[in-house]
C-alpha cells in the first residue's frame, strides 16, 4: 500500500522531472479497490506459503482454534471447526502476537472507527480521515491516505510527533507531512468523539487552532498495541505477566515456569517482525545450537515507513545524555546529500552519535531517501564494536546516500 501511494505521489510530481502526463496533476486518481486487491495478492501469497509449509512439514501438526492453558504442560484447543482437544508437551512456546489498543475514549461508541487491522480491508477512499496517534502506525497510514487523495488530520496528545525520537527528527517528520498537506494537531488533550449528522467530530482542546476537528468520514485509532495474553489461561500455568499484560521473560526468553518460553510481541521485548524473528533465533541458538544468545546482546533498530523513511539504530541523543557518557555528534541535512537532491527528495537529515573515548557508534538516525536501507551499514559496524573510523576509511559507491556517512562523521563535535 505504501508502494501504491508512492506511485500516486510521484505521478502528481511528474512535471518536476520533465515528464508530461496528459491532464493536470489533480486528475491523478487512485482506485482503492485495486490497491487493496494488489495488497491482498502479495500478502496472501506469503501467508499461504507459510501455512502450506507448516502443514506439509513431517512431524508437525497444525491445529486451528483457540488455545488455553490447562496447566503448565497442557493446552486445551477449542477447534475452529467445532469440538476441542487437549495436548501436552515438555516444552511450550507462546507466540500469540498483539492487537490494536482501543482506549475508553468518550463518544467512541457513537462512531465507527478503524484500527491498523481493519484499515487494511478498506476498499474505498475516505474523504476525510482523522487519525488519533502521531507515531509509526498513525503517520504511515496518514501519509499513505493523503497520497491516495484523502484529506487527513493527525491528532497527537504529545507536544511533538514520535516523542521517543530526538526533537530535530520529530520536527523534520512534521515538516515532511505538512508539505503534503496533512493537518497535524499537537498537544491534544481530552480527546473525544461525536456523531455530527453522520460525520465524525473529534474534540481536541489544543492550545491553538479550532478545538474541534469536524467533517471526518473515517477515524483511525493508532494509539498503541496490547498483547494477546488476556484469554490464554496463563494463571492456570502459573505464568507471570506484568502490569500491561506482557509475559515476563528472562534474557533467553524463558518465562518463570520451566519449559515455557514466550516470543514475539507478547513478551514486551519488541514490537516488530524483525524482533520477533530474532526472538526465535535466540531460543533456537540456546536450545539446539549451543549458542548462548540473549535479548541484551541485540541493538535496538527499527524503521518508520513514511516517505522518505526513517532508519534508526542504537541510542537516541536523550538516551546517551541520560547515560552520562562523553559523546560526539554530527548531523547533516538531506538537502546537502546529492543523491537526495538528484532524486528530488531533499527532505530529512542524517545524525550519528559516537562514544568520545572508544569511538564506537552509539546510535544513528537516517531520515531521508533510502534511510531504511542505509542504516544497516551503520548497524553492522555497531555489532562489530568497531570504531567509526572503519566507515570513514572505507570507499563507498558514488552517487549514493551511504557515501555521505564518512562525510557526516567528519563533522563530529562534542555533544
Amino acid at each position: 500500500m505504501v508502494a501504491s501511494a508512492y506511485v500516486a505521489h510521484l505521478a502528481r510530481r511528474a512535471q518536476e522531472y520533465g515528464v508530461d502526463i496528459e491532464g493536470r496533476a489533480e486528475a491523478i486518481r487512485v482506485d482503492m479497490a485495486r490497491v487493496k486487491a494488489r495488497k491482498d495478492v502479495i500478502s496472501l501469497e506469503s501467508r499461504h506459503g507459510v501455512e502450506k509449509w507448516l502443514k506439509g512439514m513431517p512431524g508437525c501438526t497444525v491445529y486451528e482454534g483457540h488455545g488455553r492453558f490447562e496447566g503448565p504442560k497442557q493446552v486445551r484447543i477449542e477447534l475452529t471447526g467445532g469440538g476441542s482437544e487437549t495436548i501436552g508437551a515438555e516444552r511450550i512456546f507462546i507466540n500469540v502476537g498483539g492487537r490494536a489498543l482501543v482506549p475508553p475514549m468518550p463518544g467512541l461508541d457513537a462512531i465507527s472507527y478503524l484500527t491498523n487491522s481493519s484499515m487494511m480491508d478498506l476498499d474505498v477512499l475516505p474523504k476525510h480521515l482523522i487519525v488519533v496517534g502521531g507515531s509509526y502506525i498513525g503517520l504511515e497510514f496518514g501519509q499513505m491516505f493523503r497520497r491516495f487523495g484523502s484529506e487527513v488530520t493527525i491528532i497527537e496528545m504529545a507536544d511533538r510527533l514520535i516523542s521517543r525520537e530526538d526533537p530535530e527528527i520529530s520536527a523534520a517528520i512534521l515538516d515532511i507531512l505538512q508539505r503534503e498537506g496533512i493537518n497535524v494537531r499537537l498537544k491534544a488533550k481530552c480527546i473525544s468523539f461525536a456523531n455530527d449528522n453522520g460525520q465524525i467530530a473529534a474534540r481536541v482542546d489544543c492550545d491553538s487552532g479550532d478545538p474541534e476537528v469536524r467533517g471526518g468520514t473515517h477515524a483511525l485509532l493508532a494509539v498503541g498495541r496490547v498483547p494477546n495474553t488476556d484469554d490464554l489461561g496463563l494463571d492456570r500455568a502459573g505464568i507471570t505477566v506484568d502490569a500491561r499484560g506482557y509475559i515476563v521473560v528472562d534474557d533467553q526468553l524463558r518465562t518463570n515456569v520451566p519449559g515455557i518460553w514466550a516470543v514475539g510481541d507478547c513478551n514486551g521485548q519488541g514490537a516488530f517482525t524483525h524482533t520477533s524473528y530474532n526472538d526465535a533465533e535466540i531460543v533456537v541458538g540456546n536450545l539446539l545450537e549451543n549458542d548462548p544468545r540473549g535479548v541484551s546482546k541485540r541493538i535496538s533498530t527499527y524503521a518508520l515507513f513514511i516517505d522518505p523513511p526513517l532508519g534508526r539504530a542504537g541510542q537516541s541523543e536523550a538516551e546517551v545524555r541520560k547515560s552520562g557518557r562523553r559523546a560526539l555528534v554530527a548531523t547533516r541535512p538531506m538537502v546537502r546529500i546529492r543523491r537526495a537532491v538528484e532524486k528530488g527528495e531533499p527532505y530529512g537529515l542524517m545524525k550519528i552519535i559516537v562514544d568520545a573515548e572508544t569511538h564506537q557508534i552509539l546510535g544513528a538516525a537516517i531520515l531521508g531517501t533510502g534511510g531504511d536501507e542505509v542504516i544497516h551499514s551503520i548497524l553492522d559496524v555497531m555489532y562489530a564494536k568497531a570504531p567509526y573510523t572503519l566507515l570513514t576509511h572505507a570507499m563507498h559507491i558514488h552517487p549514493t546516500v551511504s557515501e555521505y556517512i564518512p562525510t557526516v562523521l567528519g563533522d563530529l563535535k562534542p555533544l
